[in-house]
């Protein structure tokens, strides 16, 4: 078991969006790499439906209020992103926070 705060994102994007969906993404993945609490993040396309995408992300915060006032608030590079986002999903993004059982890596 994890006391890491763990989110699983959706993302369906439009076919004619995808390009600009997967550089936005790529920039605001590598600037939140470079925060204190950030322990990982995996970025996937869905091989059965490629304007399907989501998001593996780690967090070294103690609870979701954490993460959104150390996360959130007053990222720019956040911001901006999610100015235009809306404008690139076919559908609202789908956001599941998680709870470790275990892992098992090789």
């Amino acid at each position: 078991m994890s006391n890491n705060l763990i989110f699983y994102v959706e993302f369906e994007v439009k076919p004619e969006c995808i390009e600009r969906f997967i550089q936005g993404a790529t920039q605001v993945l590598e600037a939140m790499s470079k925060e204190i609490a950030f322990v990982s993040t995996q970025f996937h396309r869905h091989v059965d439906n490629p304007n399907k995408f989501s998001l593996y992300e780690v967090w070294n915060e103690s609870s979701m209020d954490d993460f959104v006032k150390n996360q959130l608030h007053g990222k720019s590079y956040r911001d901006e992103y999610e100015v235009y986002l809306p404008e690139l999903l076919a559908s609202p993004r789908k956001f599941s926070v998680l709870n470790s059982i275990g892992s098992w890596k090789k």
